[in-house]
């Protein structure tokens, strides 16, 4: 019989926490908002900003690779911060606000007074009822995580005790796809990598980039054990008929063509991962 059970904590659309960094008036090329590298000129495009003077930024913690830090506070580099800090610039903003949320509230639509959220978003049909996708900028496939020594392999993740986020397209793919027989659902990314670390649950899955991420930042407690190929985008999330949005889209293909998101995936990513390439990770079938 099959057994879903959703482990929930007391939760709030957004958390209070946020981020205000500034950029110096005269930054080099080599200068910016926390230790990211700037690119572009500044100024290049304009936008009406949620919040005056400042561009905001919804974002879901952690994330390792993406936005290295526990807290707003403490973030300082990764890639999808220096993508933003790299927007802003190019938007003449010369703060960026993190505000920490929850993954669910973000693709539920919930937020408001933000410029865009980045939190490794894979685009839906059903999504796309209730909040606008930027162009994407990376692609999406699921990590398998499992507690070293588990011995969790693809012919035994269907009859195993398996984690996934609540809000994430990983639920139905479990559910529907991989038809597990035991499934916990957590309320937030750490919860879950703590979970499969204790052995509570005997994998866990989401993106593969925040699995590698989590798997190297576990010292040696969690080992990434296979991947699922989705042929997914990510991409960020405006507030449903945002304005701002075809100009940060503009942005972002700029981006993509001048090599600045490859030149931030070689920075921040890779280095993430513990030097695990994606590539590396065996592939599974459903």
């Amino acid at each position: 019989m099959k057994k879903l059970s959703i482990r929930a904590t007391a939760k709030a659309a957004l958390l209070a926490t946020t981020l205000t960094v500034g950029a110096a008036g005269a930054a080099s090329a080599t200068e910016g908002y926390g230790d990211c590298p700037l690119t572009g000129t500044k100024g290049s495009a304009s936008i009406t900003p949620a919040v005056p003077g400042q561009f905001t930024v919804i974002i879901n913690l952690p994330a390792v690779g993406q936005f290295n830090g526990d807290t707003p506070e403490t973030i300082k580099d990764g890639y999808e911060f220096c993508m933003a800090v790299n927007i802003a610039h190019r938007l003449g903003l010369d703060k960026v606000k993190l505000v920490n949320a929850s993954f669910d509230s973000i693709v539920a639509g919930q937020n408001k007074d933000f410029d865009v959220a980045l939190a490794l978003i894979s685009v839906t049909e059903p999504r796309k009822k209730v909040v606008d996708f930027s162009v994407p900028y990376m692609t999406s496939d699921y990590g398998v995580a499992a507690k070293a020594g588990s011995g969790v392999t693809e012919a035994t993740i269907k009859t195993s005790h398996v984690g996934a986020q609540a809000g994430t397209t990983l639920v139905p793919f479990l559910q529907e796809t991989l038809k597990v027989e035991n499934l916990d659902v957590f309320d937030d990314t750490a919860s879950m990598f703590t979970a499969a670390a204790a052995g509570k649950v005997d994998a866990v899955m989401t993106d593969l980039g925040v699995v590698l991420g989590q798997v190297a930042a576990s010292g040696g407690k969690l080992v990434t054990v296979g991947k699922y190929a989705t042929g997914g985008q990510t991409a960020g999330i405006y507030q449903k008929g945002s304005e701002s949005g075809p100009v940060i889209d503009k942005i972002i293909e700029e981006l993509k063509t001048d090599g600045t998101l490859k030149k931030l995936e070689q920075a921040y990513l890779l280095e993430s991962y513990g030097g695990v390439s994606p590539d590396d990770i065996p592939a599974w079938k459903p």
